[in-house]
């Protein structure tokens, strides 16, 4: 559990697990501005909640003062590492048609585009649906799973949380499965796989909400790939594209893989690992998605 003291004094427990809610705020933000948010907290209560992957610079104020009402920047004079501490995420009241979820792992949160950019795909797939009155909101996690917990919980144990019950959420795009084929232990059966791709969309259809399947992409040259393991991925993108469970099909493997060589990244879309994308990469996969939900738009 984690103890949350509110100026004033007041003093509230919440469990583990869940989520504290800010009263509302009164506070005009133009479509795709930087919000700036501040956190204080007066004294040690323990491990701060963090989001490793933030891609984006932080500042800390070390006077030990709360600096939430200043209309400056002056006393932020030491960077922080790229993390965001404590805040999940921001509702934001607009005459938007919905929201748009992007479920996945460190291919999702970013990693391998520019920092301080905002160059993710769902920054960029957001940069294509403005006009059409829809937001993205990004539920990736690095190191994540479909099948297992690790980094965060697994997918299917986060979908609710992460996804479904997010606000005006319309549509989840599903784009995970690749650290569950490299994990330890390494999840080798592509029905494992599809049964948990139909729990997900049934889960979502329940709730009114259409699902995109995004099919895995290749990482020949990096230490965790093999030929059996790529034998899983191809497996699994076949359920994919061929299993009817998907609402839509977003065919990132197409996309981004080397014409020369199915099993390996296009040299263009490799920021070196072989596994992640750069920036070009990541506007390869925004728009794979964008066409996904186009029918819909």
């Amino acid at each position: 559990m984690r103890v949350a003291t509110f100026r004033g004094g007041r003093t509230i427990v919440v469990p583990a697990g869940r989520e504290l809610l800010s009263d509302p705020v009164r506070l005009t933000v133009r479509a795709a501005a930087d919000l700036l948010v501040t956190v204080f907290v007066p004294d040690d209560c323990g491990p701060a909640t963090e989001h490793r992957t933030a891609l984006q610079t932080s500042y800390v104020a070390r006077d030990g003062a709360g600096h939430a009402a200043d209309e400056d920047d002056t006393a932020y004079t030491a960077k922080a590492v790229s993390r965001w501490y404590y805040v999940t995420g921001v509702d934001v009241r607009a005459t938007t048609r919905g929201s748009v979820v992007a479920l996945g792992d460190s291919l999702t949160d970013g990693t391998g585009s520019t920092p301080d950019t905002n160059h993710r795909w769902p920054d960029l797939l957001a940069d294509r649906l403005r006009r059409h009155r829809l937001g993205v909101l990004n539920a990736g996690i690095g190191g994540n799973r479909l099948l297992r917990d690790g980094t965060g919980p697994s997918a299917l144990a986060r979908l609710d949380t992460d996804a479904l019950d997010r606000a005006g959420v319309r549509f989840l795009v599903l784009f995970e499965g690749v650290n569950d084929i490299n994990g330890t232990p390494a999840a080798t059966d592509p029905d494992a796989y599809a049964a948990a791709y139909r729990t997900i969309v049934a889960r979502a259809h329940a709730r009114g909400v259409r699902v995109v399947g995004v099919t895995l992409t290749p990482y020949r040259g990096h230490p965790a790939y093999s030929a059996a393991r790529e034998g899983v991925r191809q497996r699994v993108n076949a359920f994919i594209r061929e299993g009817g469970v998907f609402d839509a099909v977003a065919d990132a493997d197409a996309a981004l893989r080397d014409p020369a060589d199915a099993g390996r990244l296009s040299p263009r879309y490799d920021p070196g690992d072989h596994l992640h994308f750069d920036d070009d990469g990541m506007a390869a996969v925004a728009s794979a998605v964008g066409e996904a939900l186009g029918r819909w738009r």
